[in-house]
């Protein structure tokens, strides 16, 4: 099918891994559990994960990323070209990663079709979305040991990951999101961050969705026109919605943040609802998907769950009204020629 509900309701990615997945984690790492055992959990906790977002009733649910630790260490692991050499703090006592670019960066098999297909077999839907962190957000927090300059290494992750995506919609995926937390990091690179973006969309005849969250929005604003996505997906309600005025030239799909992802607060289903009824004042009903401002993850699980089940609510109430004015679907077709 290529239609969902009017204000389809979606997630950014990542969820809570349940406990007893962090504990075979631990215990595969220590070596008392095989590879086998562990992947047997990774999957246990992607069925697990998908029957939270049914019972939910997002429309188009991920796998909660289970078999991913961090955004950029998953496909540096898997790409040619990169090297580890020890955790870096990212703020108070959290760690990664973070890899270092040593040679050219090269592809060298699938990344994440195996985990597709999997998540395919076991989904309520067939309306599942795959993310992919995007280049310049690898690029940007990576080590550059190798490349003349960061916007070179940008270029050569975009192709790529534009291969990987390629596998994707070969092995039957509708919507891929490039994660581009990075992107209005810095001013002067946003015009050419946009370029490597497009480059890894390139030929991908899908939904392809942008997510971008904590950041400067207004260096990103100057360059929507050149953005060759089908939509764009922000965090808004961590800032009270403020950055909604410098998207209303934007005339795709907008994926709108109605839930704060480092609160744990739990919005009700009715505030949802005023906050999208507000949201309608600056885009039409079919431009817009509902969904967290960012990834579930460190969000505990009850109440990352919670979340989900009062933003769906929300959204039922003002999708009846809109379907009182004759609004009642939204399309999955993609909306630009890549």
């Amino acid at each position: 099918m290529d239609e969902l509900p009017i204000l389809p309701t979606t997630v950014i990615g990542s969820y809570p891994r349940p406990k007893w997945l962090r504990e075979s984690i631990r215990l595969h790492k220590a070596g008392k559990i095989s590879d086998e055992d562990l992947q047997e959990a990774f999957d246990d906790a992607v069925v697990t994960v998908l029957h939270d977002h049914e019972i939910a009733g997002v429309d188009v649910p991920t796998d909660g990323e289970m078999r991913r630790d961090e955004m950029v260490e998953f496909f540096a692991e898997r790409l040619a070209g990169f090297k580890f050499y020890g955790p870096v703090r990212v703020w108070g006592t959290n760690y990664y990663r973070k890899p270092s670019v040593v040679s050219k960066v090269e592809y060298i098999k699938p990344m994440l079709v195996d985990e597709f297909l999997f998540a395919k077999s076991v989904s309520y839907t067939e309306n599942l979305k795959i993310t992919i962190t995007g280049p310049y957000t690898i690029a940007e927090w990576s080590y550059n040991e190798y490349y003349k300059n960061k916007r070179d290494l940008a270029f050569d992750l975009a192709k790529v990951i534009n291969t990987e995506m390629k596998k994707l919609v070969e092995a039957g995926t509708k919507i891929i999101q490039v994660d581009e937390p990075a992107i209005h990091t810095h001013k002067n690179e946003v015009e050419w961050a946009i370029e490597a973006v497009n480059e890894s969309i390139k030929g991908i005849n899908v939904k392809v969705v942008m997510h971008v969250c904590y950041g400067e929005y207004s260096y990103l604003e100057p360059y929507l026109d050149k953005l060759n996505v089908d939509q764009i997906n922000l965090a808004l309600k961590n800032y009270n919605y403020e950055p909604v005025k410098l998207f209303k030239k934007w005339d795709r799909e907008i994926g709108v943040g109605v839930i704060d992802v480092h609160n744990k607060r739990i919005e009700t289903p009715e505030e949802v609802a005023n906050d999208l009824k507000m949201l309608l004042d600056y885009f039409k009903p079919e431009m817009i998907w509902v969904n967290p401002d960012c990834g579930l993850k460190l969000l505990p699980r009850k109440i990352a769950f919670q979340k989900l089940l009062n933003m769906v609510k929300g959204t039922k109430i003002i999708r009846e009204e809109l379907k009182n004015k004759g609004y009642n679907s939204s399309s999955l077709k993609p909306l630009v020629n890549r």
